[in-house]
């Protein structure tokens, strides 16, 4: 999906600051100018063009009042909708001081013929910004610090739910906070009480962080081979576009299967032993862009994973005497920095 494909239709925004007692709601939608077009659908395409999207499912044997709010949505009528959705949501916030303030920003968007809404949390932010008074020999400027400014075009929002009107399925991205001495994920389980899944992000980051670990435990000595996984990752998503565990697991660790047997355990631990990671944004695979190594010498060396997969670039050597030697190879110039 483009950033120009996300049209805009209606918005409105309420203000839910915490240290008021009570939600400021909007009886009258926004008039939405280029400029306030151009600002939801910069948020909006930053949610979707990116891995932190969560599924979320709503449960019919769960009463959820969001979702008895959105089954019965009307787009002409999304000033009343909205208020129910803000004051819901402002009762949680209202008995949980750590959850912050922001502008609640309710927005009816169609993409690709598909008809969303979008609950955009725009949690505020400190800003600093100038300011011109009459002095007595004329302007005075000076600079104050805004305690509620909002996020900027394009910004990535921590807390945000965007809801198919079609079929009702849920993406939402949040951020856990304090309630009741217990760090939650409030916004899908007390808000709008659905079961979320993982994100594609924090799937990666499983799938590599477990990798990582049994490379450490197994191959600490062996830093080709912890280089080789991460390569095979790196060629799986290029190939595929996503990330099987089970055909990974298989081509990592297919020849050692005590290894193998560790790994799928530790992916069994998060139900992910069949999952199919499909990140879509360059930022979440760019750790897999260059391989770093660091000798007991203290040379560090920072190979470009291109050049790490052609051996007419780079060769790890095994020495004789058991150490390793890497051959930088083809160089026509090198510059300091």
């Amino acid at each position: 999906m483009q950033q120009d494909e996300i049209i805009i239709r209606r918005a409105i925004v309420h203000i839910m600051d915490g240290e008021l007692g009570y939600p400021v709601c909007s009886e009258e939608e926004l008039e939405l100018s280029p400029g306030l077009n151009d600002f939801f659908r910069g948020l909006i395409y930053k949610l979707l063009s990116g891995d932190d999207l969560k599924k979320c499912y709503f449960s019919e044997e769960e009463p959820s009042e969001v979702y008895e709010i959105v089954k019965t949505f009307e787009e002409d009528k999304l000033a009343k909708a909205s208020k129910q959705l803000a004051q819901n949501l402002y009762a949680i916030m209202n008995a949980n001081l750590a959850i912050p303030s922001g502008d609640f920003a309710v927005v009816s968007f169609q993409a690709c013929s598909v008809m969303y809404l979008a609950l955009l949390k725009m949690n505020y932010k400190e800003s600093f910004v100038h300011i011109t008074q009459e002095g007595e020999n004329g302007n005075v400027n000076q600079i104050i610090c805004y305690q509620s400014t909002l996020p900027a075009i394009g910004a990535k929002l921590s807390e945000a739910v965007i809801i198919n009107l079609s079929d009702y399925s849920v993406q939402i991205v949040e951020k856990k906070y304090d309630i009741n001495g217990t760090k939650v994920n409030y916004l899908s389980e007390l808000y709008l009480k659905c079961k979320a899944g993982m994100s594609s992000k924090t799937k990666l980051a499983i799938v590599t962080r477990a990798v990582e670990q049994v490379n450490q435990k197994h191959f600490s000595e062996e830093p080709v081979r912890q280089m080789e996984a991460k390569s095979i990752l790196k060629r799986e998503i290029e190939d595929t576009g996503s990330i099987n565990v089970g055909k990974i697991s298989e081509k990592i660790y297919g020849n050692a299967p005590e290894i193998k047997e560790e790994f799928d355990a530790k992916m069994e631990k998060y139900h992910m032993e069949k999952a199919e990671v499909a990140p879509q944004n360059e930022a979440t695979t760019k750790k897999f862009e260059k391989q770093y190594l660091k000798t007991d010498t203290g040379i560090e060396i920072n190979i470009p994973m291109e050049q790490y997969q052609d051996a007419n670039q780079v060769e790890f050597l095994t020495n004789p005497d058991g150490t390793i030697s890497v051959l930088i190879k083809n160089i026509n110039k090198i510059s300091t920095r």
